[in-house]
Order: structure tokens, then sequence, then C-alpha cells
């Protein structure tokens, strides 16, 4: 059986599987005697705090061996247990209705995690699953049952599960885990992620392979395709053993690429950078191939922490950075939240469309003493390398003033108090909004470079609500919209000496890659992985080729065609040969 789903991490593995059921605790709703409401809340107590330090543990062994990033998945678990309404209101039920304290902890999980399912906002929604995982575990703890047989794998095996909770991937012992194969999720998921980092094949939203795959059943996960290949015959092992094989000579090639420079044939230079959330980041982009960082996502220095960073640790944080990629540059992005990243600590309310609210510069211009601070940090560290500024979702000129207008007073603080900084540094504005874009003209008078973010000019081109799923098809970065917009922002910066980059996800495509290179945009920057898969299409094709591509791209009518047209053109069919 076929079983068909979404693709989420690169490769295929062939291998018997491990079914993990759901673990929903079954609750029952029981009475207590008024003599033992006391003590039940007690025993609440001495589980949550179990719980936490369970978590706690979690989070150090994730760091350890997967990442620091990826273990602050868990910062959302133990917020919710330090939450003080949780244990108000679970302790409440007990003594108001004499329930035990599953039952309390179990109705106040299932109450929370519907108001998120309910918010329209499918970050918040995603929430969701965080909540009944830490729920589950402290039911299990209440019940002394804590589970940990996922953690102990007996032989390598493919994980299929309805979804895996960070906690219970955390516990996994991941020298006997080959693949994931989950019901639900999406490529931005849990597993997703993890799966991506340890370089593992994943497939999600495969919706039923819990129903149709047993433990012990021998499967072919395919994360290139996003299949999940249930009681193979002989025919269709040999035919992915094959495909395995080929996979591997290919990452083989891929490495070779990464000290190559990403020419054409006919000697047109591009550069490749990395985009980086966290300073440590930068080492690994640039041990796949990549020249620098285009963008550096600063807000992650803010997020899942209490208090504000302190201008001595952003400082550290961008010298870090700069240290691991010189002499290249690195791009810092100013701190960009709002949306779907929100800082508790900053005190704002909630908004009706927060992606069309309070964020980005628009947030730092509210608050310049949190702008100020880290326009002192990235500066005292552009005297140590070559270091940029870039603003992001700046919709005209005036936010852009007023943002240079504070970089300005910080250079003169620092002057003053005689620190030195690169006073010629380099400033640039992300084009995301229709707004920034068609005024590309007026803003490239003031700027050294554009950075062209997909990912929002996309959302915002298109009124598209990118986490939502039942209009995901309406998001599409070859929309006609699209490229013309590109191509009308390159020719407006040319005409300035502007230059133009791309840092969001479309630029990490390989064959998108070319039509923007063929749109005359100078540089792209994506993820660490997809920095060799698109230095080999750079340096497979010509810019004759790329121009051409481009071209004929912006003539036809839909995205549908114009992918179409991708996929058969020669160049296309020389990046999907095996």
């Amino acid at each position: 059986m076929l079983l068909k789903g979404v693709p989420a991490s690169r490769g295929i593995v062939i291998g018997p599987a491990l079914v993990l059921g759901s673990s929903e605790p079954a609750v029952k709703r029981g009475k207590i005697g008024p003599q033992s409401v006391e003590s039940e809340i007690h025993r609440l107590h001495e589980a949550v705090a179990r719980t936490r330090e369970q978590l706690l543990d979690l989070k150090r062994k994730v760091a350890t061996e997967i990442g620091q990033k990826q273990s602050e998945i868990f910062n959302a678990h133990i917020l919710f247990l330090e939450d003080p309404s949780f244990l108000v209101e679970t302790n409440e039920m007990i003594r108001r209705e004499r329930v035990g304290a599953e039952w309390s902890v179990w109705q106040f999980v299932e109450r929370y995690a519907k108001l998120l399912l309910e918010v329209q906002d499918a970050h918040l929604g995603a929430r969701e699953g965080d909540i009944r995982d830490v729920g589950k575990r402290l039911v299990q703890n209440l019940r002394g049952v804590m589970q940990e047989m996922i953690g102990a794998l007996d032989k390598k095996s493919v994980l299929v599960a309805v979804d895996l909770a960070p906690s219970e991937t955390a516990q996994l012992d991941m020298a006997k885990v080959s693949g994931f194969a989950t019901d639900a999720g999406g490529p931005t998921s849990h597993t997703a992620i993890i799966a991506r980092t340890l370089e593992l094949p994943a497939v999600v939203g495969l919706e039923h392979a819990t129903h149709h795959v047993k433990s012990g059943d021998i499967v072919i996960l395919d994360g290139l395709g996003g299949t999940l290949i249930t009681s193979p015959d002989k025919e269709t092992l040999a035919h992915y053993r094959a495909r395995q094989k080929e996979e591997a000579l290919k990452e083989q090639a891929l490495k070779r690429l990464r000290r190559l420079p990403a020419v054409t044939k006919d000697g047109h230079k591009v550069q490749l950078a990395g985009n980086i959330d966290l300073p440590e980041e930068a080492r690994i982009v640039m041990e796949r191939g990549a020249e620098g960082v285009g963008l550096f996502r600063t807000e992650f220095l803010f997020l899942n922490r209490h208090n504000l960073p302190t201008e001595e640790e952003q400082y550290q944080a961008y010298r870090l950075a700069l240290k691991s990629c010189e002499p290249h540059p690195v791009v810092v992005r100013t701190l960009d939240l709002g949306g779907d990243k929100f800082l508790a600590h900053l005190g704002l309310n909630a908004e009706m469309n927060p992606f069309l609210g309070l964020r980005a510069i628009r947030l730092c211009l509210a608050h310049p003493y949190v702008f100020k601070v880290q326009l002192r940090a990235i500066l005292r560290a552009s005297h140590y390398g070559k270091l940029k500024i870039m603003y992001p979702l700046i919709s005209g000129v005036e936010e852009l003033r007023q943002a240079n207008q504070m970089l300005e007073e910080v250079k003169k603080d620092l002057s003053k108090r005689g620190i030195p900084c690169d006073h010629a540094i380099e400033v640039g504005a992300m084009i995301e909004v229709p707004s920034a874009a068609l005024t590309a003209d007026i803003l490239a008078k003031e700027v050294r470079f554009f950075s062209i973010g997909t990912n929002d000019l996309i959302q915002y081109t298109m009124a598209v609500d990118r986490g939502n799923e039942r209009i995901a098809y309406l998001y599409d970065p070859l929309h006609p919209a699209i490229l013309r917009t590109v191509r009308f922002v390159v020719d407006e910066a040319r005409k300035q000496k502007v230059a133009v980059s791309v840092c969001g996800e479309m630029g990490g495509d390989p064959l998108f890659s070319l039509v923007l290179m063929g749109l005359g945009v100078d540089s792209l920057s994506m993820s660490g992985a997809s920095i060799p898969l698109v230095k080999r299409a750079l340096r497979a094709s010509s810019m004759k080729d790329a121009e051409s591509l481009a071209r004929q791209a912006l003539k036809l009518s839909t995205a549908k065609e114009i992918r179409a047209f991708l996929s058969e053109s020669e160049l296309g069919r020389i990046l999907q040969a095996p």
C-alpha cells in the first residue's frame, strides 16, 4: 500500500516500523471525600514539580544532542506549568467539585486547548498540541506510570505515529531512529524540524498511517516524494534500494560543491548566503558553502526568556556571527517581533490582525529604547567585521528615515563615549509589502541594498494567510504578480546602483533561484541545507539561460503555466534528473 503525505525531510529509508498509538489519557470523573481534598491538592503540586523537572531535563538533553534552538520548544510547556491560573483553577475545581487531580487537570487542558483552536491564527493553534502534551505528562505523573517506552527502541526503526510531541521526540534514542512518519503535522511541525536538523527522512500529514502499519512491518519511507509504502514487494524494494544509492551519490557530489564558487557556466557570480536564527548557526551555514549571512533573524535572541537581552548580550551574539563568517559579511535584520512572534514583557495588547499590526520596524519605532539598545550593540560589533543593518517591513520612506535618524543618534552617542564603530555601515531595507515595492525608486535613494523577503511579500501581495491550509493553494511564489514585483524592484534598484538580494524561501529552490537570477537579483540567502542544491543549479546553467527563463516566465498568465514551463525546460529537466 502506498500512502501519500507531505515531504518534510529529504532521504529514503527502508526498514522495520515501530508504531506508536495515541497516548491520549482516559481520564474519568471520580468523586473524593472532603477529608481528601487537601491531600489531592498536595498530590497535584508534587506532580507539577516532578513534571517541571522532567521537562527541564528533556530540554537540557535536546540542547546537548540536537541543538539549542530545538530545545526551546519546551519553553511553552514549562511556561504553561508556571502559569498561576493553572494551579488556581485546578485547585478550585478539586475543592468545589471534589474531583480527583487527574480530572481537574484534564478539564483545564481541554478547555485551554479548545480556546487555542478557536483562535484564527495557525501559529497559536499549533500550541494546542503543546498544551495536550504537557497535560498528558502531568496525568501520567499523577498516576505514577510515566511511560518511557519510546526511549528504549531495540533496533533501528521508522517511527510511525499520529504525531510526535516534543517531549516524546526528546526521549528517543536517535541512534535507533531511521525516519519519521506521522498522520498529522506539516512541514513546520516539531517532528519535521527535528528530522531536518538530524538529517533523517520524514513524511508528515499521512492521515491514516497508524491504521495501516503494524510494528515490525517493513516499510519504505520516501522523504523526497512524501510517501510511505507498506509491505513492499521485491521489485519495489529493488527500485528504492537503487534510488538510495543514487541519493547517496548525489549527497557526495553536493558535498564536493560546498567549497566551489557559485559561478554560472558563462562566468556570472552569484553570492549565496545563509539565513540564521542564532549566532551559533553562522558556522553551520559557512560549512555548507555560504559566503556570509544574508539574514540574521535577531528576534530569536529576544524570545523564550523573561526579560530583554542586554546590549552586551546582543553585542556578543553579533560578534560571534561575524567571527564565524569572516571575511564575509553578516546582514543583521533588526527586531522583527509581532505577527506570530510575541514578547509578553513588552506589554503589548492583543490585536485583531497581528500581521497587519504593530510589528517589525513599527514596533521598534514605537519602542525607541529597545531599538536603540539593539542599534548600539550592532554598531559596536561592526568595528570587528563587515556588518550590515537591514530594517524589516518597511512600508514607506518615512519609516526608513525615522529608523536612520535613530541610527545616527546612536552613532553620535558612541562617538562621544569614545566607542569605535563603522560610521559608514551599510543600511538596507526589506521589501515585503506592496507599498515598499511600488516605491522602490524612492527607497533606493536612501539605502545601500534591498532584500526581498518573499515569504511576506507573497502573503501581503496575494492577501493569503500562509498558515491557513484552506487557501494554501493561493500562496505561490511563481504567481505572475510576484515575478513582476521582483522585476520592478530590481529595475528601480539598478537605476540607483542598489544591490538586491532575496532572503525568503523562494531563493532556496534550485529552479526558482535561476528565475530570480534571470530577473536580475544579485544574491540569494537561504537555509544551510539549500545552499549546495542551489549552487549546483547555478553552476549547471548560464546567465543567458537564466535570463531566457525569466523572460519566458513573465509572458505566461498563471503560476501553473509558469511551473509547467520551468519543469519542462532544459534546465528543469537537468535539475530533476537522477
